[in-house]
């Protein structure tokens, strides 16, 4: 690989010289991208154990696809695999004959995607309070909404890549994150005035 830093190289480029034989390029992309897809995973199945087996699966099906000669995903790498992921969470439940539940897990701050007022110090402590609920929150939105909600913000994928994964057009991955966070602020609100009341 020469003198030029592993680090610097785009994914496309580590991806080409994986299938040309040199395999610290696959390394390097696993070790770039595992948060993220692992994370993606996670809060599918909200379980570590088969997120992690979920994980493995995915790289086999990546290891695969790449020696095979299949890949033609030119610079997209990531959501390549998410896709491949999340084809992948779907088959899982399908075996299972259950409905995935999606939660988030500590670390993801819905708070940066919903702006709040000026706050005073006691819209603080409700704010706060608020956040502990969060995840009880999330857990009541949509499927469609949650799934939305979490490769947007957690999985930094674009609407584009979204709408590829979940086979919807722009528009309705663009309509499920709007009611998603609508929702949110409803449930937040009511929350809040709630804690105001007692």
């Amino acid at each position: 690989m020469s003198t030029i830093n592993i680090q610097s190289i785009s994914d496309q480029e580590l991806v080409n010289q994986y299938i040309h034989g040199n395999e610290p390029s696959l390394e390097e992309l696993i070790r770039r991208h595992k948060s993220k897809i692992y994370t993606s995973i996670y809060l599918l199945v909200k379980d570590s154990y088969l997120a992690e087996d979920i994980f493995q699966d995915t790289f086999i099906k990546v290891i695969n696809t790449l020696k095979a000669g299949r890949y033609n995903e030119e610079g997209k790498f990531l959501p390549w695999v998410i896709r491949i992921a999340h084809n992948l969470v779907i088959d899982h439940f399908r075996k299972v004959k259950r409905a995935p539940v999606v939660t988030t897990v500590e670390g993801f701050d819905i708070f940066e995607v919903i702006k709040f007022y000026d706050e005073s110090t006691e819209d603080k402590i409700i704010r706060e309070q608020t956040y502990q609920d969060l995840r009880g929150l999330i857990h009541h939105l949509p499927s469609e909404q949650k799934e939305v909600l979490i490769m947007r913000h957690y999985g930094d994928l674009s609407f584009k890549e979204i709408s590829d994964i979940t086979g919807v057009s722009i528009n309705t991955a663009l309509g499920r994150m709007r009611y998603a966070l609508n929702n949110l602020r409803k449930m937040m609100l009511t929350r809040e005035l709630s804690l105001k009341n007692n």
